[in-house]
């Protein structure tokens, strides 16, 4: 009798590099501080509020609102999908476990209840020391309500790490049950994305999506039941882990970089107009409808166009680019917790926002890159933070990988977090 033995598939053959996506990510968490650190000024809901607070920003804020978030979740699909490339699918799935899941409960648990504590001092007069609060934290109490109460413990900003393993546990069982699906599901993608329906398919999904479903599963970032954003923000994962498998879309994106921008700059136009138009006012059908077809056409026309320029101008290299793109994972995850504490710090000297919004921004970015720079030399701090363990106990200090995209080791190192 012949013993038949299941043996785990070998990965695919390396991909090409992709270092004009590292800019992207860089750039695209530099504009996250930026856009956090406006939060705090205008009267969309956030954790805390500035006293001068208005919708002075508002239109300028909804340059990157659309597309901001599903241009990382792309990319974090390429990067997972160059992982896939070098790891077989059970190495990948214990590497990603670690360097998501690790910090993401430190976070919780360290870092974002610093958030939760000044939200409840600020908007429910909350008098307990923060030693006081961390017990209420840490049991999970629920009677701070104010509109909805706030459910403790909680991962605030960290909830794109909760979402993107999610979605990577999804692609490691796509991985595992379809060896080829990511190839076959780029050969599609492929074929269906040429010329303009590069850019006129994936706005109508994305427009269907967000008519559709919007009303019925408002985005919570609750992780359950937020079928709105999984259904938007899984898809454009998925999209990437696909195109890492085919190199011409990215020469694509850079053929339509211009139409493409056209396209966002307008989109945002009737946004921003219709938001005016609306003010204080419900909403006709016909205007959530066009209100949300022209969100979407800015969400997937603005990634098109920043991954076509990127494509076109940042494909290369530079001394500076993998120590940043290490730097991301850290920076982001302390960032929000640090614009909160300055603001609440700088608040006394009721300085305007145009004096107080850029020294904000510039205190933000300044000790979130020192922290990277002090925990990449800690050993048993690196994990928390997102980062590799230290490669060799005999090295002077940790170096940056040399991208978060490469898969070929011959060529100077691994895919970053």
């Amino acid at each position: 009798m012949t013993t038949i033995r299941l043996s785990e598939p070998a990965p695919p053959a390396p991909l090409p590099r992709y270092h004009f996506l590292d800019w992207v990510r860089i750039l695209a968490f530099f504009l996250l501080i930026v856009y956090h650190v406006g939060m705090y000024y205008v009267t969309w809901g956030w954790h805390v509020k500035s006293p001068y607070a208005s919708d002075a920003l508002e239109p300028y804020m909804m340059l990157s609102a659309p597309w901001r978030l599903s241009l990382l979740f792309l990319v974090s699909g390429v990067a997972s999908s160059c992982m896939l490339a070098k790891l077989r699918p059970g190495e990948f799935l214990r590497r990603r476990s670690w360097r998501l899941l690790v910090p993401l409960v430190f976070g919780m648990l360290v870092i974002v209840p610093p958030q939760s504590y000044f939200e409840v001092v600020e908007k429910l007069g909350y008098a307990g020391s923060y030693a006081d609060f961390m017990r209420l934290y840490l049991r999970g109490y629920h009677g701070f309500c104010q509109d909805g109460c706030l459910i403790l413990p909680t991962w605030n900003h960290l909830w794109f790490v909760a979402y993107l393993f999610v979605y990577t546990l999804a692609l490691w069982i796509l991985a595992r049950a379809w060896p080829q699906g990511l190839a076959r599901v780029a050969a599609a993608l492929s074929r269906l994305l040429r010329g303009s329906a590069l850019l006129w398919l994936p706005i109508a999904v994305l427009a269907l999506l967000r008519v559709t479903m919007i009303d019925r599963f408002a985005p919570s970032h609750a992780l359950a039941g937020d079928w709105y954003l999984h259904a938007s923000y899984g898809a454009l994962f998925i999209v990437g882990a696909a195109w890492a498998r085919e190199p011409a879309m990215w020469a694509r994106c850079a053929a339509l970089r211009w139409p493409a921008l056209l396209l966002a700059l307008a989109a945002w136009g009737l946004m921003v107009a219709l938001s005016a138009a609306l003010t204080g006012r419900p909403a006709s059908p016909a205007g959530l409808w066009a209100g949300r077809s022209a969100f979407a056409a800015m969400q997937w026309t603005a990634i098109v166009a920043a991954l076509g320029f990127a494509q076109r101008h940042l494909n290369r290299d530079h001394r500076w680019r993998a120590m940043l793109a290490e730097a991301v994972f850290p920076v982001y995850v302390v960032h929000q917790t640090l614009i909160i504490g300055f603001a609440m710090a700088l608040a006394p000297l009721h300085w305007a926002p145009r004096i107080e919004g850029p020294l904000l921004a510039a205190l933000t970015l300044g000790a979130s890159f020192a922290t990277y720079l002090a925990v990449r030399r800690v050993a048993l701090l690196r994990p928390l933070f997102g980062l590799q363990p230290v490669a060799s106990s005999g090295a002077r200090g940790p170096r940056p990988q040399a991208s978060w995209f490469s898969t070929n080791s011959s060529s100077g190192g691994g895919p970053q977090t």
